[in-house]
């Protein structure tokens, strides 16, 4: 099955965060905080401005977000546990370092 999502709508996948800390000491899955990193996987064409016109969306498919610890509405889509969101609940992307630098 596959999922397409409407206006400025992203469909996201979380990216799971190390199970130890830095000391080596396991974190048990009770005391584990949900992920609010995530990459996205599909996203919708953007949303209507007052006009009519279609204003695209910032982020694309395969960026990685960093998003709101409530955003969104949790799905399982194909066996996979997903989030769909609106593009106003991403907080921002995250780029490598060598990005950053060029878009300086």
């Amino acid at each position: 099955m596959t999922f397409r999502p409407l206006h400025d709508r992203i469909l996201v996948r979380r990216i799971e965060v190390d199970e130890k800390t830095a000391g080596g000491i396991i974190i048990p899955d009770t005391a584990k905080e949900k992920p609010q990193e995530g990459e996205v996987i599909a996203a919708g064409p953007g949303a209507r401005d007052d006009s009519g016109q279609l204003q695209p969306l910032d982020v694309k498919v395969g960026d990685r977000i960093l998003f709101g610890k409530w955003s969104g509405t949790e799905i399982k889509l194909n066996g996979e546990d997903l989030l769909i969101m609106k593009e106003s609940d991403v907080l921002g992307v995250i780029e490598a370092a060598g990005e950053l630098k060029k878009a300086a």
